[in-house]
């Protein structure tokens, strides 16, 4: 599969993403399931549960063709990306009641590893060019692949960020970045490693004086994800 949209390698990305959270989920344990994650109010088991259900929104696009022109991309997805807050209240609840009789973050690992399986299938499948609809969205194949790189790279580091685990590979991050600096409209800072970046353009991290200072003006649009 070769480029689309401007994501280098798109289902290499995302089978990287996917393999690195499929290992992660399958090794957590009943008590590392309840601990509090990077993303605020969300405990690693709700956020197992929203990756099964993104995994699932993978799945379901990948077999719903879509007549064109595409009206949304990698970057603009994140960038028309809006919830307010109780819509977010409403997002972790109806996720929470899910996960809590899903049978566990065994029974969640393994539903995630069979659905993200099945997308990489799914999308070797079809040109990177395929034009897709996902949540009312028409995106090329390959745009539709980056966005679920970002939203596992991206909780893949809320779900460590209290644990002894190993994140995100350097690619998903790379990409993490690259769709922010193109949400941003300009880059991020140079001293900011990929997980410093995805971190702290998102919200997840505090920005010192120093950052400030480095973003400029540019410092006011943070966070860029929620």
């Amino acid at each position: 599969m070769g480029q689309a949209g401007g994501v280098p390698d798109p289902l290499s990305l995302l089978r990287t993403a996917y393999g690195d959270l499929a290992a992660l989920l399958q090794d957590l344990t009943d008590a590392e399931a309840v601990r509090p994650t990077g993303c605020a109010g969300w405990a690693v088991l709700d956020l197992a549960q929203h990756l099964v259900f993104d995994a699932r929104r993978g799945l379901v696009a990948t077999a719903t063709p879509a007549t064109g022109p595409a009206d949304t991309d990698a970057v603009r997805y994140w960038a028309d990306w809006h919830q307010s807050r109780a819509e977010a209240d409403d997002d972790l609840w109806r996720t929470r009641v899910s996960a809590s009789v899903a049978g566990g973050i065994e029974v969640l690992a393994e539903v995630h590893a069979e659905t993200s399986a099945a997308v990489l299938v799914a999308a070797a499948r079809l040109e990177p060019g395929t034009l897709l609809r996902t949540q009312g969205r028409v995106l090329t194949l390959g745009d539709l692949l980056s966005t679920l790189v970002v939203e596992s790279a991206v909780h893949h580091l809320d779900l460590v960020r209290d644990l002894e685990r190993p994140g995100p590979g350097p690619g998903p991050l790379a990409e993490v970045r690259r769709v922010l600096t193109g949400v941003l409209g300009s880059p991020l800072p140079e001293e900011w490693d990929d997980a410093t970046a995805a971190r702290r353009a998102t919200g997840r991290e505090p920005l010192s004086e120093a950052d400030r200072a480095r973003l400029g003006a540019a410092a006011q649009a943070l966070p860029l994800l929620r």
